[in-house]
């Protein structure tokens, strides 16, 4: 997803209130890593995620929040 996507999603709920998820994780520490966002509102669903080929766990959880 893309950030036009992701602004299309949050124009399109009327909830006032969203659901955010966020995790990290890495295979070796370091090693490849990946992260992870869900949005959910108004039973809609939407994510976010990306990565890392030479990362830490560590990061890879902050880089979700981060995003």
């Amino acid at each position: 997803m893309s950030l036009p996507d992701l602004a299309q999603f949050f124009n399109s709920i009327s909830a006032k209130a969203i659901d955010i998820f966020v995790d990290g994780a890495c295979s070796g520490n370091p090693g490849p890593g990946g992260w992870g966002i869900v949005f959910t509102s108004d039973k809609i669903e939407t994510t976010l995620a990306g990565g890392n080929p030479a990362t830490t766990n560590n990061r890879m959880e902050l880089q979700a929040a981060i995003e």
